[in-house]
């Protein structure tokens, strides 16, 4: 696995850091085109190696922008230009997923393919959020033992308590609110589209084409339901639940629904003979998959196993955790499967996925957390979290309860700044929405969520595949070729649409 999938799957989509210097900013620069004034961009060699091609620069923005003159942090942008000018069109950006997902390595690991599929059509760009990679970045001074995935996921405990979760998420959320300052605060989906507004006006481009995905469709929704005027070919990829009630709550709750419906994919896969001759069989029938991982995890649960990584040993719940990491690609059954025969082999240390070997680094584990609790208020009532993960974790065994469990947000110092962004069917029909149908990260049924706010502006397709991601991510070629489509020539589906696998 690439490192760039790595830190993707870690902070569940797309966190890969982007250190190093780049190029600095010059001063404003006259507009290119209608409603476009704005800072320019000055384009250098990107710090780090990526796509070849890939320029980089940095984007000021206002902390906060009330006080549009005040306090300015950075964005790293980058892009990669069109190699036929007589055929370019625009712009296609890239929004990355999250929340706490990099954009600069994202065009880095897709840029080749997309750009092959656009065939000179668009500048690719994209851009690391605030918060995120090259960008200005927050902290909270987490200690290493409140930095570990397993730990920001708040997986109650072998018994099902979650005294231990309260505990953590009252002393995340006071960190937080002691050191994260402005830019912490200023972390949240009303401000990274508008930064993308600002985005736009440096490129000097009226419109924007976009490729979003995860947590990046919703941004892109907003964008669109803010700036409807400034969009132009819109792909939302991997679609959450719009809820304004909700947001981030709602697509954490979710994922225990996400999770069973994607699990039988992995037991088929793992009680398939072909698996025998690779040792990582782990049933004769598919239906055993699920009670065996079921029963090793709360073996685990009790009798912790000592793992190849010193300190950290493997608990019952980062199996389970492992297990929602794998969910998200078939390209990573084969790790928890065989992560699940060492736990069996007495004489074995289980070798920890590199995304649950270690503590994320406190910027990474500020950007995680940040957007969730800046976006909306959650109900702060521990009694009624320890009712809903104990009704969560009987009716999704799987996931045991903590997609409904209590995280930092419901102690958070800071009330959300404004309301989320309701998304409706009002403005241009230039939206094509994209989804696999047994996603564990995002859904179906809240994508159904999405489509159904965006109305006549959206066309739907519905790919039979599991897994997270969906154009260029899966191999499904109609997909692919219905999203290159419409990108490249306008042609969209005059109504939704399947492809099978």
């Amino acid at each position: 696995m690439t490192t760039y999938a790595r830190r993707t799957l870690l902070l569940t989509l797309s966190a890969a850091a982007v250190a190093g210097t780049l190029a600095a900013v010059s001063p404003a620069a006259p507009a290119q085109a209608s409603g476009t004034t704005g800072p320019a961009l000055t384009w250098g060699a990107c710090a780090e190696p990526g796509l070849a091609r890939q320029e980089c620069a940095e984007l000021p923005v206002p902390v906060d922008y009330r006080d549009p003159d005040g306090p300015q942090l950075r964005l790293a942008v980058s892009r990669v230009r069109s190699e036929r000018p007589g055929a370019r069109r625009g712009t296609l950006l890239l929004i990355p997923g999250g929340p706490g997902g990099s954009g600069v390595p994202w065009l880095g690991a897709k840029g080749a393919a997309l750009g092959k599929e656009m065939a000179g059509a668009y500048d690719l760009v994209s851009f690391d959020p605030r918060g995120t990679g090259g960008s200005t970045k927050a902290n909270c001074g987490l200690g290493p033992a409140d930095r570990h995935l397993v730990a920001l996921r708040p997986w109650p405990g072998p018994d099902g308590g979650i005294t231990e979760n309260v505990a953590r998420s009252r002393r995340i959320a006071a960190a937080c609110g002691r050191q994260g300052g402005a830019v912490l605060r200023s972390l949240s989906t009303a401000n990274e589209v508008r930064d993308i507004e600002r985005l736009r006006r440096a490129l000097g481009e009226a419109k924007l084409s976009a490729w979003a995905s995860s947590y990046g469709t919703y941004v892109g929704a907003v964008y669109a339901q803010k700036y409807p005027q400034h969009t132009d070919r819109w792909v939302l990829d991997s679609n959450g639940d719009p809820d304004p009630s909700r947001v981030e709550r709602g697509w954490l709750a979710n994922t225990a629904a996400g999770a069973d419906e994607r699990f039988p994919d992995f037991a088929a896969w793992a009680a398939d003979p072909a698996r025998e001759g690779q040792g990582l069989r782990l049933a004769e029938r598919p239906q055993d998959v699920r009670p065996l991982v079921l029963r090793l995890a709360a073996k685990l649960d009790r009798v912790p196993k000592e793992s190849g990584t010193k300190g950290v040993p493997l608990t019952g719940n980062l199996l389970r955790q492992a297990l929602q990491n794998a969910l998200f690609s078939d390209g990573f059954f084969a790790q928890f499967a065989r992560l699940v025969r060492q736990a069996q082999d007495p004489a074995a240390r289980p070798v920890l996925p590199g995304a649950l070997a270690g503590p994320l680094p406190d910027e990474d584990a500020a950007a995680l957390m940040a957007p969730l609790c800046n976006d909306v208020r959650w109900p702060a009532s521990v009694a009624a979290y320890r009712r809903a993960a104990a009704a969560d974790r009987a009716r999704h065994p799987l996931t045991a309860g903590m997609p409904a469990n209590v995280v930092p947000c419901a102690f958070w110092k800071d009330a959300p700044a404004q309301k989320p962004t309701r998304i409706t069917a009002d403005g241009p029909s230039n939206i094509l929405m994209i989804q696999n149908r047994r996603d564990p990260g995002t859904p179906y049924f809240g994508a159904l969520k999405m489509r159904q706010a965006l109305g006549g502006r959206a066309r739907m397709v519905t790919l039979e595949h599991g897994g997270h991601g969906a154009y260029l991510g899966n191999g499904n070629a109609c997909g692919d070729r219905t999203v290159t489509a419409f990108l490249t020539t306008g042609r969209r589906p005059q109504q939704d649409t399947y492809c099978a696998d």
